[in-house]
């Protein structure tokens, strides 16, 4: 059976703008188990999930009790992996033609030279008001820049070098379970003398999913979105949905721009080192993006 390895963005857990209530969250993602359902039975399944806005919100709840200092992000990604992946599989073992599901708490190594770690850009956490920016960074300390006509806290993302839990995740798999793993792009860690010690920094799960899906050797890479495929010239009477396109046709949109970028870096690398095909589309498009009917297939 073919193997896939599913990017689930944001939208497939909380929609922007929307409060992070377990009602509103649950209802989404028994929207998304639904869909990801239909291909259980057909397919082995590795299910990588973001986390942005509940680590975030994590965060925001950690600086407010000011009784006991904050946790670092390394341990807030692991308890919103737990969490998330809780609930997702949960939802997931109420569809009919789903039989097993593991949810496993992934390590995944960083480099501590890594430049990300003097350059944060990863979004994390709810929009706030620009006009509000001088008295957040002041309270929290925080590192904040635009998204959208919004601003949001930004964090080191550093690059996902290894999986340490990728042997476990392949006996998973060899046993037919479905495995939600690389949670929020994976607990960042570094490697020491004698094992690996955590880091501050949130790890992006398209990257982060790629990295999995080229270590399984899987025979697909599908990146779930809110949009419905890439696009050229995005927000212009000239933007164009790109179909059908190889990994060079892409290069130019292979920007650190917090939104596409990253997803179009990840498929890129995934088809470059594996030959197969990669996906980026709506969530609700699955069954679609795998026909080569919708979404945007990237072949080498």
């Amino acid at each position: 059976m073919e193997l896939i390895v599913i990017a689930l963005g944001g939208n497939a857990i909380s929609k922007r703008n929307e409060s992070l209530t377990i009602e509103n969250q649950y209802r989404n993602i028994h929207a998304t188990t639904k869909l990801i359902a239909k291909l259980a039975g057909k397919y082995r399944l590795v299910i990588v999930h973001g986390n942005g806005p509940q680590v975030g919100l994590l965060a925001l709840q950690n600086a407010a009790y000011q009784a006991v200092p904050a946790y670092p992000l390394d341990i807030l990604v692991a308890q919103t992996q737990g969490m998330l992946g809780y609930m997702i599989g949960q939802s997931l073992q109420q569809q009919e033609t789903v039989k097993q599901v593991v949810t496993l708490l992934t390590q995944v190594e960083v480099a501590s030279d890594d430049p990300a770690f003097s350059n944060p850009t990863k979004f994390i956490g709810p929009v706030y008001d620009p006009k509000d920016q001088q008295h957040l960074q002041s309270q929290y300390g925080w590192t904040f820049k635009a998204d959208g006509k919004a601003i949001r806290r930004v964090v080191p993302s550093p690059k996902p070098q290894k999986i340490l839990e990728i042997d476990t995740i392949k006996k998973l798999l060899a046993d037919d379970n479905i495995v939600i793993c690389n949670g929020g792009g994976g607990i960042p860690v570094i490697k020491q003398k004698t094992g690996y010690t955590g880091v501050e920094a949130v790890i992006d799960k398209d990257h982060s999913a790629a990295q999995l899906a080229i270590q399984l050797k899987a025979d697909h890479l599908m990146i779930l979105t809110d949009a419905d495929a890439v696009y050229e010239n995005w927000g212009t009477q000239a933007q164009t949905a790109l179909r059908h396109v190889n990994t060079e046709r892409l290069k130019p949109l292979a920007i650190d721009d917090g939104a596409i970028g990253p997803k179009v870096k990840s498929v890129i690398e995934f088809v470059n080192n594996t030959g197969n095909k990669a996906y980026i589309g709506n969530l609700t498009d699955i069954e679609s993006l795998l026909a080569g009917i919708k979404g945007t297939i990237v072949t080498k």
